[in-house]
């Protein structure tokens, strides 16, 4: 009789779990039944904004619903993210990033969210090159010369940024960390401005993504020294990477990818992963961000969680060394 007894207890506790095991199955295999949210902690515009429509129409014709973007501006982006980590974990509410999403930690000390355990990563679409160019009369005329010329005249060279903190001002304070150098960095409110003033000679050097340099180093409006990416680009195959011309490990990476509420079921992770790699290598949408100087990429889960500890590492280490502030 006690050995029945045992036999029933068990067998109602397996149909229990079974049966929530069965649910979640049919849960993550029914999804998306209804259209998901992917919150932007950036204003509407931009290339970021460009990309995120490309895989977010695309990804709609994979899995049936449609992923609507919402635009949630403010704190450098910390306002969407802390959004999304606290949104209920279902795969119904994502956040689309860019690299500078791991400079969050080495300037915000109370950030209501940790970006590594807060957020379930998906996957890496793309990685944006980004390219150092000078005005065509900087007497240098590769970047080893321009090292030479930066040594040899500390903190006379103006260097323009995208604001002052931002990502692309980091990169270059760990480019001339990485070459002893020194220079004088002038922030400015947006692309546009930065390279009217690059090109009218008013700043003498400037990093952007290769999109918005590409014309003008092709009408020789500036001058391209190198590539910031491990990479060359093959809108520029002749121009070197930084890291071939004596700076090995630097490779700047503006890159999008997708996260997710940290507890969401893995299972639903898998099934967006899947959607998003099919979606950054269609051939319409790789040809697109080909064409714009991106590379598509489609990483795993894992990959792309690996690549915010170390570069959340790398930035803390380039603030810390340089004294670089947010303005």
């Amino acid at each position: 009789m006690g050995c029945l007894r045992w036999f029933f207890r068990y067998a109602v506790v397996s149909t229990v779990l079974l049966s929530g095991t069965v649910g979640a199955q049919e849960t993550a295999s029914a999804y998306p039944t209804k259209p998901v949210v992917v919150v932007a902690g950036i204003a509407a515009g931009g290339p970021i904004d460009r990309e995120a429509r490309l895989y977010t129409a695309k990804i709609a014709t994979y899995l049936g619903q449609q992923f609507i973007l919402d635009f949630k501006p403010g704190g450098a982006g910390t306002i969407g993210a802390g959004h999304v980590a606290k949104a209920k974990p279902d795969g119904y509410t994502l956040l689309v990033v860019s690299a500078g999403f791991t400079v969050f930690p080495a300037f915000y000390k109370n950030l209501p969210f940790d970006i590594i355990t807060d957020f379930a990563p998906i996957s890496v679409m793309s990685e944006r090159t980004s390219v150092l160019q000078v005005h065509p009369a900087f007497l240098a005329k590769t970047f080893a010369e321009y090292v030479a010329y930066a040594k040899a005249h500390p903190g006379k060279v103006n260097y323009g940024t995208t604001g002052a903190g931002g990502i692309a001002h980091l990169a270059g304070a760990w480019l001339h960390s990485a070459t002893n150098t020194s220079v004088t960095f002038v922030p400015y409110k947006g692309t546009g401005i930065l390279l009217l003033e690059l090109v009218a000679g008013r700043i003498d050097v400037a990093s952007g993504t290769l999109i918005s340099a590409l014309p003008l180093i092709k009408a020789g409006k500036t001058r391209a020294l190198a590539i910031l990416n491990d990479q060359r680009s093959k809108l520029l195959p002749d121009v070197p990477t930084v890291a071939e011309q004596g700076v090995p490990g630097y490779n700047y990476s503006n890159w999008i990818g997708f996260l997710a509420p940290s507890a969401t079921p893995p299972a639903i992770i898998s099934k967006l992963r899947e959607a998003f790699v099919k979606v950054a290598h269609a051939p319409d949408i790789a040809a697109q961000l080909e064409a714009a100087g991106s590379i598509p990429v489609g990483s795993t889960p894992a990959e792309f969680r690996q690549l915010i500890i170390s570069e959340t590492a790398r930035w803390q280490k380039v603030v810390k060394e340089t004294g670089t502030k947010l303005e």
